[in-house]
């Protein structure tokens, strides 16, 4: 199965380590993961995003850590990506993300093409009970793993 799933994976956090399991797990063994990393105007006005090339190359070592080899990693600009040109089955989203996939899939069928699998995954929570966001993190509320951070 080819599974998309897409974001800025900044401070690649445990939510987002949970988004990537689910879809090496729809992916199945013989299957192929692509991930859109989001550039330009979708990260313009996000705080301190780190350059695309380092989050890809986090990006790239967590797969290779999981023995993931079959994947490609892509500059997204909006938040469609090739998700309406290229052929998958399936995509990976947050509860937040979701209207977009079933957005996609409105505008695949308008274009003749399947409608993808949508696998939703939920907020991962920190300690706190909030959703770990990478914004959390760059504030120095919590840390990757949803661990909340004392202030002095």
């Amino acid at each position: 199965m080819k599974v998309c799933i897409g974001g800025t994976f900044d401070n690649l956090h445990k939510g987002h380590k949970k988004l990537i399991s689910k879809a090496i797990e729809a992916a199945g063994k013989n299957g192929k993961l692509f991930i859109g990393l989001a550039d330009g105007k979708l990260i313009k006005f996000k705080k301190d995003v780190k350059p695309f090339e380092e989050r890809k190359k986090i990006l790239e070592n967590f797969l290779s850590k999981k023995n993931i080899a079959n994947f490609e990693i892509k500059h997204i600009k909006d938040k469609y990506g090739p998700t309406l040109t290229q052929d998958f089955d399936a995509i990976v989203v947050s509860s937040e993300t979701r209207p977009n996939a079933e957005e996609i899939n409105i505008k695949r069928e308008k274009l003749g093409k399947k409608p993808l699998k949508i696998f939703v995954i939920p907020f991962v929570l920190s300690d706190d009970g909030i959703p770990i966001s990478s914004s959390r993190i760059r504030n120095k509320e919590i840390d990757e793993n949803g661990q909340v951070l004392t202030r002095d």
